[in-house]
């Protein structure tokens, strides 16, 4: 494993591109494949979604079933880690990727630590598993002690977010949206929440304003047209999530944008 000892130190809310899945243009998302690629492609950031299996193993993948992206049906909550060894996340994006498989929480961190990355972690609750979820991340996390300086929890439920709050009060978190409610800042500050993740056809620019002069820190999901969110990036946008971190990186503008100091 590739040491990260005297590399200087991210702070988890510092993300300016961030690798949707992992590199998820050019490989099967959520897979370690995806991550590595992205690290490849030069993001320093990756984005990914934890979700619980039956026995409560957290594992990278999004949906509350197998389908989409793998060669199982089913539902993860009538799977255990003992069927992970029979589940391809791969075959399904191409041949390349045959016999990839669906991480979990814990290969993934040690993964992130390898490559000096930092990580956005999605917490995914499918039915009433906010608790347990968060309780199955706070676990993962508090084994490293680099997590709360390199990976910022996200998540839609904010049940989910309340329930890690009290297990690692320090640990940075984002709330997602896809628009900006009424009420939102109640709920920023309840959660004590550093940063706001939003739709990008959905944010405007008097809000991306608002949240900027409370000192809260904006991503847009997920863009793949630098073009649509130039104006935003001018007005103080702190991020962006992207299946193809190129798009941002191997653009000028946007690449100076990327290296300013946070």
């Amino acid at each position: 494993m590739e040491s990260t000892i005297g590399r200087a130190p991210r702070t988890a809310t510092a993300g300016r591109v961030v690798a949707h899945r992992g590199a998820s243009r050019v490989a099967p998302e959520n897979t370690l494949a995806a991550f590595r690629a992205a690290a490849g492609q030069g993001a320093e950031w990756i984005e990914f979604d934890v979700s619980l299996l039956g026995d409560g193993t957290p594992v990278i993948h999004h949906d509350a079933g197998f389908e989409r992206c793998t060669n199982r049906t089913g539902r993860l909550a009538h799977a255990s880690a003992g069927d992970l060894a029979g589940i391809d996340a791969g075959v399904r994006f191409g041949d390349a990727y045959r016999g990839e498989p669906v991480p979990t929480l814990a290969a993934t961190l040690d993964l992130i630590e390898a490559l000096g990355l930092s990580a956005n972690l999605e917490m995914k609750a499918h039915g009433d598993e906010e608790e347990a979820l968060a309780g199955a991340v706070a676990e993962a996390l508090a084994r490293r002690p680099w997590a709360e300086a390199r990976v910022l929890v996200s998540s839609f439920a904010h049940a989910t977010l309340r329930h890690l709050r009290a297990r690692r009060p320090r640990q940075p978190v984002a709330v997602l949206w896809e628009r900006l409610p009424a009420g939102w800042l109640e709920t920023v500050r309840a959660l004590d929440a550093a940063s706001v993740h939003l739709d990008w056809r959905r944010l405007r620019p008097g809000a991306l304003a608002e949240l900027r002069g409370h000192g809260i820190e904006v991503r847009v999901y997920t863009i793949n047209d630098p073009g649509r969110v130039a104006g935003l990036r001018d007005g103080g946008l702190t991020g962006v999530i992207t299946d193809h971190p190129p798009l941002f990186l191997e653009r000028a503008d946007w690449a100076a944008w990327a290296a300013e100091p946070r």
